[in-house]
C-alpha cells in the first residue's frame, strides 16, 4: 500500500460554515482582510484533523474576486497575510507543511480569459508575498496549459517545489469521452508531459467531479509512471461547466458525499496509485478527519500484533 499524504479540504466554505466574513465576489478573501483570525482557525481545524499539508488561503487573492484596485494596493500585503496565518496555525510542527496556493488569475474554469501578458504581473505579488512563509507551491485548478506554464514560471525563481493540479472536464460521463481532458480541451497526457517538463514534483487533480478522476489517473500513470500524483475532488451537485465559472457562485453540494462515501472514492484513488489525497470545495474538516482515519496508515504505521 502507497503511503498516502493527506491534504486540507476546502477553504471557503469551512470559513462561511465558522461564522466568518463571507460574501461574493470576495468569497475567501473576505475573512482575509476582515477577520484574518478565523482563517488560522480553519487551518488549525484541518490540522487536527489529520492534515500533513495545509493551503495557504490565497485563492481568491486576484483581481477577479477582490477587484483591480484592491489588488494593486493591498494584494502583496494580503499575500503575505496568507502565509502568515497557515505559518501561525503550523506553529513550530515539523509534520505539516504549507502549500503557496497559485490559482488560476483571471477566474477559475475560464481557460479561455488567460493573458499571457499579464499573468506574471499578477503571479508575482502572490508569489512575492507569500515565498517567506510556505514549503512548496501548488498551482491549483489550472484549467489549461498556458495556466501551468505561467505558474511554473512564476515560482521558480524561489526554488521551492512545485505541485501542479488541473482541473478536469467533467460535464460528460468519462465513459463517452475519448480521453481525460482539462476545462480547456487540452488533455490529461498533454498536462502530464507538461509537468514533467517544467520539473513539478508532483501532478494532481482538483475541482472536478470524483467521478472523472480515476480516468485521469490512469492516463497520467500511462506516460509518467514514476511521478507522484493526487486527487482533491469538489463535491458540486452540478459540473461547473454548467454552472458557472468556480467561486462565481455559492454552488449547492452533493448530498451522497458524507465522509464515508467520499472515503470511498479516495481508497479507489489510491488503489489506482494517487499518494496525495485531500479534497476540494465542499469537502471539510469532517471528511479530513475520516480520511486519516481510515486512508493514510500504510502497512508499516499499522500497530504490531500483540
Amino acid at each position: 500500500m502507497t503511503k498516502i499524504t493527506l491534504l486540507d479540504g476546502g477553504m471557503g466554505r469551512e470559513l462561511e460554515r465558522s461564522g466568518a466574513p463571507f460574501r461574493q465576489p470576495e468569497w475567501s478573501a473576505l475573512a482575509l482582510i476582515e477577520a484574518p483570525e478565523t482563517v488560522a482557525r480553519v487551518h488549525e481545524s484541518y490540522i487536527r484533523a489529520g492534515a500533513q499539508v495545509i493551503t495557504t488561503n490565497s485563492y481568491a487573492l486576484v483581481p477577479f474576486h477582490i477587484g483591480e484596485d484592491r489588488f494593486r494596493s493591498d494584494g502583496a500585503r494580503l499575500a503575505d497575510l496568507a502565509g502568515r496565518m497557515a505559518r501561525q496555525a503550523v506553529g513550530q510542527r515539523r509534520d505539516v507543511r504549507i502549500a503557496g496556493s497559485l490559482p488560476p488569475v483571471f477566474g477559475s474554469y475560464q481557460p479561455e480569459l488567460f493573458r499571457a501578458d499579464l499573468a506574471q504581473d499578477y503571479l508575482s505579488v502572490l508569489v512575492g508575498g507569500l515565498a517567506p512563509h510556505v514549503d512548496l507551491w501548488l498551482a491549483e485548478t489550472q484549467s489549461s496549459l498556458e495556466e501551468a506554464r505561467a505558474a511554473a514560471l512564476a515560482a521558480a525563481p524561489t526554488g521551492k517545489p512545485l505541485w501542479i493540479s488541473f482541473t478536469l472536464r467533467d460535464d460528460v460521463d468519462p465513459r463517452d469521452m475519448p480521453e481525460p481532458q482539462l476545462r480547456s480541451g487540452q488533455t490529461v497526457v498533454e498536462a502530464t508531459l507538461l509537468a514533467q517538463a517544467l520539473g513539478a514534483e508532483a501532478m494532481l487533480f482538483n475541482c472536478s467531479r470524483p467521478e472523472v478522476m480515476g480516468a485521469a489517473l490512469a492516463a497520467a500513470r500511462a506516460v509518467a509512471p514514476d511521478l507522484p500524483l493526487g486527487v482533491y475532488a469538489n463535491a458540486f451537485d452540478e459540473s461547473q461547466d454548467e454552472d458557472g465559472a468556480a467561486n462565481e457562485t455559492v454552488s449547492t453540494i452533493r448530498a451522497d458525499l458524507d465522509p464515508p462515501h467520499y472515503c470511498g472514492w479516495a481508497k479507489g484513488w489510491a488503489a489506482q496509485g494517487a499518494s496525495i489525497i485531500g479534497g476540494c470545495c465542499g469537502i471539510g474538516t469532517e471528511h479530513i478527519h475520516h480520511l486519516a482515519d481510515h486512508l493514510a496508515q500504510s502497512p508499516d504505521d499499522q500497530p504490531a500484533s500483540a
